[in-house]
């Protein structure tokens, strides 16, 4: 992956604009796809321990979402997906800045037109589809690792998810039947969970950076101790699931690793 990114930026036909990221999401996405020298402004978070590419942040001008800082960066191209109200976007509009909004991408197919979006507004389209097609490879390289087993998704504070979200699709690519028959994220029921455990436990922000690691949460719980010791289970960074962006495929090669460790 770091080879992959040192290419960034090599060959541009089309001058870089000066770019800005509003939150952490965005900031990953400037950060593989624009040149360090263009990038203005990132998000005050760029260096948490949940920021994928945080090591690539280092060194670079970190700034709050609104328009004094965004004026003192000057930028002429902004990165969003959840960072800045409506107010500040339009103020943004008014002054010439284009903002480049990022979808809420729920497969693969989602994350490519992310990349290729951004990619494109950064006149970085060639370092767009690298990324991409590495990301696919790496999707065909997991492919089918489980064999269908049963996997349940869990987070450190209590979610599960379904149908219809990346980790679903993630777990997908790595063979896995998602246990979980409904759709999108909602809280899961302890005893429904020992009543009917699932074969493959997917862990979800229990790692020292997840949000929900408090000595009191859900995943500390005696019971799902022993549930997740009892089966195969698999935990996946922090930093993988707090984007939906192409690292998303670490996680089914985090995933495809382990069914090759229980054969």
């Amino acid at each position: 992956m770091a080879g992959l990114l040192a290419l960034v930026g090599a060959g541009r036909a089309l001058p870089s604009p000066r770019v800005a990221a509003l939150d952490q999401c965005a900031d990953q996405y400037v950060l593989a796809l624009s040149p360090r020298a263009d990038i203005v402004q990132l998000s005050e978070r760029a260096l948490n321990a949940d920021s994928y590419l945080r090591d690539r942040a280092r060194g670079l001008p970190r700034g709050r979402a609104d328009i004094e800082s965004l004026l003192a960066s000057r930028p002429t191209v902004v990165v969003r997906w959840w960072g800045g109200d409506p107010r500040l976007l339009a103020a943004l509009g008014r002054r010439g800045v284009t903002v480049v909004a990022l979808e809420e991408a729920h497969d693969f197919q989602g994350v490519r037109r992310n990349m290729r979006l951004v990619a494109s507004s950064l006149n970085q389209a060639d370092a767009g589809e690298r990324l991409v097609a590495d990301m696919d490879r790496r999707l065909a390289a997991a492919s089918g690792a489980w064999h269908g087993r049963r996997a349940l998704y869990l987070t450190s504070g209590g979610a599960t998810t379904g149908r219809g979200t990346l980790v679903d699709a993630v777990m997908q690519a790595a063979g896995m039947t998602n246990a979980e028959a409904g759709e999108g994220f909602h809280a899961i029921s302890l005893e429904g969970l020992v009543a009917h455990p699932p074969e493959v436990v997917v862990q979800g922000f229990f790692d020292p950076a997840g949000a929900a690691s408090s000595r009191w949460s859900f995943g500390r719980h005696g019971l799902l101790r022993r549930i997740i010791a009892d089966r195969p289970h698999v935990s996946l960074p922090s930093a993988i699931l707090a984007c939906p962006a192409w690292f998303a495929a670490d996680g089914a090669e985090i995933l495809a690793r382990a069914a090759k460790s229980q054969s």
